[in-house]
């Protein structure tokens, strides 16, 4: 090579490089983490519910961290053909269906304000100058137009009020005449702008993760109560909790939603900035596998231990810490048995000695009868002897070391 080339292209490099590397460090600078999350799952929609007609949704949802900016993510991933979503927004909720308008913003995806998600995919929206606070109640809405929907991509149970409109009302103050709705549709999380050291914990479980019999618009969920109990700790207030259960769900077969072992690369490795998980999950596996008056798919105690080491070691992979949340008293429960209970003793057994896990909570200490361990005490029982109440939930929030989170 001609050494005069050779030295010509020499500052031409070097300024590429100087240029480049501002642009690099810029994009690495936006640290996003999971704020509010929900596990979406399948529902058909045979009668044309979704979609018929133009509806505005208006979804309310309760953060964990606080950020500066912020950022949606709507899912068509149960979706069997694409989804057409307009004129979303983000904003502070003030009550009911109504909004603060002065912390309103529009939301865009790639610059415009309409978005076609595929059959199977989900869409992260471009970030946006609405600072959320921690614990603070925010209002997503969105158009959907009409269309065809043959099956819904949603979150079941919500435990929460959220509303919908006929028409193209997203950016109005309040919904008039609203109709209320206790489901999650198209919506999947929250994302907040935050410093470094911030991350997010997953609840990954069942219905009672997901916070089944606790009471509606209160958040008592045990995840919400984790989330208060961070806030107010200046060691973990950098700290999200993303709720990721379902109710009904199993680690080894799909009922409600896809199994655990199906849905994890989704539902825990996919979401913004985790750190840590506490895997709470068999207790279905467990009582439909030994239910007294019709089993089925059925399975061994070592097989629902194989199946958590699976979840485990994916995690590991990933650079997650994995904290095994022992399973609540279920006797008295309407699948409960004795060979059920038995297995729920090898699982907890496993839960607590095993060196596959970074550490355990002990959620079957916090609320079962100290004069019965096999059942929930009547403080903690919402009465059907397998969900816990406001009470009980309130005691595995608080049963959580938040020296865990400090590692």
């Amino acid at each position: 090579m001609n050494p005069y080339k050779r030295t010509a292209l020499f500052p031409v490099v070097l300024l590429l490089l100087l240029v480049g590397f501002p642009l690099c460090a810029s994009a690495a600078e936006d640290h996003w983490v999971g704020t509010w999350a929900t596990s979406p799952v399948a529902l058909p929609d045979a009668s044309s519910k979704y979609g018929l007609e133009e509806t505005t949704y208006r979804e309310i949802v309760h953060t964990s961290l606080g950020g500066d900016s912020s950022r949606i993510i709507l899912t068509n991933e149960f979706g069997l053909g694409p989804l057409t979503v307009n004129s979303a927004y983000i904003a502070l909720r003030a009550k009911g269906s109504e909004i603060d308008v002065a912390n309103t913003r529009q939301i865009t995806f790639n610059g415009r304000t309409s978005i076609t998600i595929p059959a199977g995919a989900l869409a992260v929206s471009d970030p946006v100058a609405l600072k959320l606070a921690p614990l603070s109640d925010v209002a997503v809405s969105f158009v959907l137009p009409a269309q065809a929907i043959q099956q819904a991509t949603q979150h079941s149970f919500a435990d929460q009020t959220s509303y919908t409109a006929p028409g193209s009302v997203s950016g109005a103050k309040s919904l008039e005449n609203p109709t209320e709705i206790t489901n999650w549709p198209f919506l999947k999380g929250i994302d907040v702008r935050a410093d470094d050291k911030s991350a997010a914990i997953v609840a990954f479980g069942d219905s009672i993760t997901d916070g089944a019999h606790s009471t509606r618009d209160t958040n008592q969920r045990w995840p919400d109560i984790l989330a208060q109990r961070l806030q107010a700790d200046k060691k973990t207030k950098n700290l999200g909790v993303l709720n990721e259960g379902i109710g009904g769900n199993r680690v080894l077969h799909d009922n409600t939603g896809p199994s655990a072992l199906a849905r994890f690369d989704r539902d825990v490795l996919a979401q913004a900035g985790v750190k840590y998980l506490i895997l709470l999950e068999s207790i279905n596996d467990i009582g439909h596998a030994q239910d007294p008056v019709k089993p089925y798919d059925v399975v061994s105690a070592e097989d629902l231990i194989a199946g958590l080491s699976q979840l485990a070691a994916r995690a590991h992979t990933h650079g997650i810490k994995v904290y095994g949340a022992t399973l609540t008293p279920y006797v008295g429960a309407k699948y409960s048995s004795p060979a059920g209970e038995a297995m729920v003793q090898a699982v907890n057994h496993w839960i607590r000695t095993s060196n596959e896990l970074d550490g355990f909570v002990d959620f079957e200490k916090a609320t079962q009868d100290p004069a019965n361990p096999t059942v929930l005490s009547s403080a903690a029982d919402s009465g059907d002897h397998l969900h816990p109440a406001d009470a009980g939930y309130k005691s595995m929030g608080n049963a959580i070391d938040l020296k865990l989170f400090t590692k």
